[in-house]
């Protein structure tokens, strides 16, 4: 019914055209206004079902309080949600402003991240340092093998991690002997200490040339070889019956001897080491009498001295000490005094740092030997009572010793003329209130046959005593072997003998290098012109995967050969561990093992903060 037709009914019957009971209209009814409910009619947007191509305004509101809203994008000043609001396929939520959650945020099955009442407001940012219950310092790895909960591990190549272990077994053994010293005559009196401060090896001995200068040459260990630099002159005149020790004070050398070129006169000389060379400063005089059978230690406490002992030829060979002082490049000395009062020989001394003593060795007029306890001052050594390590003969060889830091005992060893000559070693301890006397445990016999040019040295790194020395039941051979103490009854325990040199050999001098944890030994190879050689020896022959680099950390689980797992790495927390000291830096140990010393390598592996638990560093 079209707007005409209507007007001119209303318009024919002057009034107002009743309620018809319906109307069919096939064209477009156009008013100016409907009125009703509208549920009759179709085709027209109903609020129970609002979809609209274009976009929607609402001016008062939306109230989905008893109904399901779906939006493909919503865009607004803001947005009221009394109930859950669930994003079931959103991969990222980017928010230019603050996220406040006041109850924490919950990530997947249950796992709360940071958490707060409801009256505060935090704020979560940067690197997730602010956020609690986040574990850091962990990343997953493949095994190479099986690894346990708590054991220290280390990266390999191909990026798989494997645990820290050591292959091997106890028996020591030599590398290949290395040239230093290319003379054809016999060098004498040689002697052997370790430079801490440059770690280095140092070698002093008389050159074979005439007029037989005294020389010092340093070495560098690598592995189980030794290089050296070139030797250096320390004295023109003939240098003999040496002695050297090492000043970790004033980081120098100090070589005694005595000039046969200057009456056999007593002397010193400090030298530096500096890469792979040593230049020394002017000897200075100890003695103005003849002088023999020289030895250096060093005194490392408060008083900070080197203590020289040697024999006075010209006062009846009587056993003498000096103590020195060194400055830069020289040394000073105070007056020289007797400790025994009768002829004596192969003197020798060592440093006792749990006591704060100097302990020496001789033998006395009838070749017996002896030993006693010294207190060292500034400028003298007081003295306890003597006590003999053997009532017989002890000098057809020289006697040397060793002090054991880890034991605190002396090694004595020496050629025992009461046993057929054979290779014997003593343990000897200082005792009394007054630390001045020193007891003995039993003899123990190292070489069944006569021995000779015995020299050792103290394996600080596995607590081991390496003694070399010349064996005539083996056509003169250079051999060695390694002593284990036993501190329950002082007594000592050896390794089958092991020759590093097959052919008879000269002078023998044994020093430790404690950065590498292996020694070395110098001798005259009789086998090739009597050239001065030198070769490295280790107290067992163990190998270890650990290097300086490659440790990473610790296994927070066990993890099966092959499949992934997670390490505590640095700045994480291990709590894999047991009986751990509170405060302490532990270390990784060769067979991957934690202690509070370092081994070789010194790799830490962290500190600890309980007794089952270490931060990783």
């Amino acid at each position: 019914m079209s707007q005409l037709f209507v007007d001119n009914i209303k318009n024919r019957t002057g009034g107002a055209i009743g309620a018809p009971s319906g109307a069919v209209v096939t064209g477009v009814v156009t008013a100016t206004s409907f009125v009703g409910d509208g549920t009759g009619l179709v085709g027209v947007a109903s609020t129970d079902n609002i979809i609209t191509g274009t976009a929607a305004t609402f001016t008062g509101g939306i109230n989905a309080a008893q109904s399901d809203v779906s939006v493909r994008n919503l865009t607004g000043v803001a947005a009221t949600f009394t109930g859950v609001l669930t994003y079931e396929d959103v991969t990222n939520v980017d928010s230019v402003g603050i996220i406040t959650a006041r109850q924490g945020i919950r990530v997947g099955a249950g796992q709360s991240i940071g958490s707060t009442t409801a009256t505060e407001n935090v704020v979560y940012y940067g690197d997730g340092s602010k956020l609690t219950g986040v574990e850091s310092g962990s990343l997953n790895f493949v095994a190479s093998g099986t690894i346990s909960n708590g054991a220290t591990v280390i990266i390999k190549a191909d990026g798989t991690v494997e645990v820290v272990a050591q292959s091997g077994s106890p028996t020591p053994n030599a590398g290949t002997p290395t040239l230093f010293e290319g003379g054809t005559g016999e060098i004498n009196y040689s002697a052997t200490t370790f430079d801490s401060n440059s770690n280095k090896i140092v070698i002093a001995y008389r050159d074979s040339s005439s007029p037989y200068p005294g020389k010092a040459v340093v070495g560098t260990v690598d592995g189980s070889t030794i290089t050296f630099g070139s030797p250096a002159t320390f004295e023109t005149g003939q240098a003999n019956y040496l002695g050297i020790g090492f000043d970790s004070n004033e980081n120098k050398v100090v070589i005694a001897y005595h000039d046969d070129g200057d009456g056999q006169k007593g002397k010193a000389v400090v030298g530096t080491v500096a890469n792979t060379s040593i230049s020394f400063g002017t000897p200075v005089q100890f003695e103005a009498g003849r002088t023999q059978w020289c030895d250096v230690a060093y005194v490392s406490s408060a008083t900070e001295r080197v203590v020289i002992v040697y024999c006075d030829e010209d006062n009846n060979d009587y056993a003498t000490v000096v103590v020195g002082n060194v400055s830069d490049d020289t040394i000073s000395f105070g007056s020289p005094a007797t400790w025994y009062g009768s002829a004596a020989s192969r003197t020798r001394v060592v440093y006792d740092s749990n006591t704060d003593r100097v302990i020496v060795a001789w033998a006395n007029g009838s070749s017996n030997g002896r030993a006693a306890v010294g207190t060292v001052s500034a400028t003298a050594v007081t003295w306890g009572s003597t006590a003999a390590f053997s009532d017989a003969q002890v000098n057809g060889g020289p006697i040397d010793m060793v002090y054991s830091s880890t034991d605190q005992r002396v090694i004595i060893s020496f050629r025992d003329g009461g046993n057929n000559q054979y290779g014997t070693a003593r343990v000897g301890q200082i005792t009394g209130g007054g630390t001045n006397s020193i007891a003995y445990g039993a003899k123990g016999v190292f070489e069944s046959a006569g021995t000779a040019r015995i020299s050792s040295a103290y394996d600080s790194t596995n607590n081991k005593v390496l003694i070399a020395y010349r064996d005539e039941g083996n056509s003169n051979y250079g051999t060695a072997v390694i002593a284990t103490v036993d501190t329950s009854d002082n007594s000592i325990s050896f390794t089958t003998p092991l020759v590093f040199e097959d052919a008879a050999i000269g002078t023998v001098s044994a020093g430790f290098d404690s950065n590498t944890g292996k020694s070395v030994i110098s001798y005259i190879d009789g086998g090739d012109s009597d050239k001065g050689k030198a070769v490295v020896f280790s107290s067992n022959s163990y190998t270890t995967n650990l290097t300086t680099e490659n440790y990473i950390g610790i296994a927070a689980e066990a993890i099966s050969n092959g499949a992934t797992g997670k390490i505590n790495i640095v700045g994480g927390v291990n709590t894999g561990q047991s009986s751990l000291t509170v405060g302490k830096t532990y270390y990784v140990q060769n067979n991957g093992s934690l202690a509070t010393s370092a081994a070789i390598p010194s790799v830490v592996a962290g500190t600890s903060i309980s007794g089952t638990k270490i931060l990783i560093r």
